[in-house]
């Protein structure tokens, strides 16, 4: 009877202990899938960020080209400004009475008339700089316009990339805030299986990189280089050569294939040639989300190479129609 009744407190312990196993492991997997799903969103913010980025750099670069332009309209108008005062200094000088009462009292009409004619060519050339005046004093008013209208899109820009840089680092606090609420011995467990998780992925990347079939061209420099980075961290905003974000790397791997791409996998869609899904091909750039906001290089067979978000690394991931929560795109061949 005793041994039955230890038998029983056996099995019901070991039953307890794996119930408890069994509930714990669902709530860290939950946890886990909450912080994917935080970085992940938080990768799709920095991406909207790096895309405002390159939008304040070129509204920069067009405000720097009309200021100089309004600088050097500026400087024509005081010029054609100075050279009226001349003229009509000159034509002050030589003009005290009509023409008609000087010809009446000159003893000279000779005279007269030479001085005639060349009051005749002051006048003329006031009307032509007064001309020259009123179309520069115009260009310069619009100018003036066009700066201020684009110093209004810089700052807009600028209050754009602020507020996606923010809601990026307010996704991950977010996913802190989930991680602190488990205990140490929780975390560690987490943090071992998101590891185990991501060597498992650099293994299996590796190898099916290596038996991809490549191909020449620009796309394949790309996606060569792109392979080489496979088992690199995730960081937003960052371009190399150790840590990159998805349109970090898909800029620096075209570059190695001397090909100038912006930093920001939005912006990237407006390169290249637009390509169906059916007529993939390795090297290919891929692109995810409405609005875009992820991007990765074709390697084939349904699979691309990319930079996924926070707490992940370069990887070879499958895709379709969607990939996770983002749709797909379209596709382009720099």
């Amino acid at each position: 009877m005793v041994r039955f009744v230890t038998i029983t407190l056996m099995v019901a312990g070991a039953l307890s202990s794996a119930l408890s196993v069994a509930t714990a492991a669902p709530n860290l997997n939950q946890v886990q899938a909450q912080i994917r799903s935080l970085q992940e969103q938080a990768a799709a913010a920095g991406e909207a960020a790096q895309q405002a980025q390159v939008q304040l750099n070129t509204l920069n670069r067009t405000l720097a080209t009309v200021q100089q332009a309004a600088s050097q309209q500026s400087a024509t108008v005081e010029s054609l400004k100075k050279s009226l005062g001349a003229i009509a200094a000159d034509q002050y000088k030589s003009g005290g009475m009509s023409q008609s009462m000087e010809l009446l009292f000159s003893s000279n009409p000779s005279l007269y008339l030479s001085a005639a004619g060349s009051l005749e060519s002051v006048t003329r050339k006031k009307a032509i700089q007064l001309r020259k005046y009123s179309l520069a004093k115009q260009r310069l008013n619009a100018t003036s316009v066009t700066v201020n209208d684009k110093l209004a899109l810089v700052k807009a820009a600028q209050r754009q990339f602020i507020a996606q840089k923010a809601a990026a680092q307010a996704k991950l606090v977010q996913a802190q805030k989930l991680l602190n609420k488990l205990s140490k011995a929780e975390r560690a467990r987490l943090a071992a299986l998101i590891n185990n998780q991501e060597n498992a992925d650099q293994k299996q990347s590796s190898k099916l990189a290596l038996a991809a079939n490549i191909g020449s061209g620009r796309g394949a420099v790309a996606l060569r280089f792109s392979i080489k980075q496979i088992g690199d961290r995730y960081v937003f905003g960052a371009a190399g050569p150790v840590y990159w974000d998805c349109s970090g790397l898909t800029m620096k791997a075209f570059g190695a294939g001397g090909v100038s791409l912006p930093h920001s996998a939005a912006a990237q869609f407006g390169y290249g040639k637009y390509i169906p899904y059916s007529k993939l091909k390795p090297g290919d750039l891929v692109f995810f989300g409405h609005p875009i906001s992820h991007v990765g290089i074709y390697l084939g067979g349904g699979r691309m190479v990319h930079a996924p978000h926070p707490g992940a690394r370069v990887k070879v991931a499958s895709f379709g129609m969607r990939f996770g929560s983002l749709s797909y795109v379209g596709a382009r061949r720099i």
